[in-house]
């Protein structure tokens, strides 16, 4: 059993749409369903429903196929505000390709609602 369930949920999510899955299933957490609400928004990914079976909840995901790569970025690197670009050229393979998730402290935000809200925070995924 694995301890890190952001890293876990997208390597579900990215195995199923390289197999040509049509939905997955992913463990419950509030900061998953905070990542899956920005896919969504993104539109790499579709409906998401919360199933509830105790301790052992889960979010059943529809999957749309848009998905090249994504993953959890580890460690959670900290970030400042005038970094983004440095951090974009890491993870992401080009301009207006993918993006990343990041932990402000307004919130799970990408990367260009940050930039824009000029703030720092902590890497959590790449997407693209």
């Amino acid at each position: 059993m694995s301890k890190d369930l952001v890293s876990d949920a997208l390597n579900t999510i990215k195995t199923h749409e390289m197999n040509g899955k049509e939905e997955c299933e992913v463990k419950y957490s509030k900061l998953i369903k905070e990542i899956l609400k920005i896919l969504q928004q993104k539109n790499y990914i579709g409906e998401f429903e919360f199933v509830d079976k105790g301790p052992h909840s889960y979010f059943k995901v529809k999957l749309l196929g848009k998905i090249n790569n994504c993953g959890a970025i580890k460690p959670r690197f900290a970030i400042k505000k005038t970094e983004w670009v440095e951090w974009e050229q890491k993870y992401i393979p080009g301009l207006g390709f993918g993006f990343l998730i990041v932990s402000t402290p307004k919130g799970l935000m990408t990367n260009e609602e940050a930039k824009k809200q000029n703030l720092g925070g902590r890497l959590i995924a790449f997407v693209y």
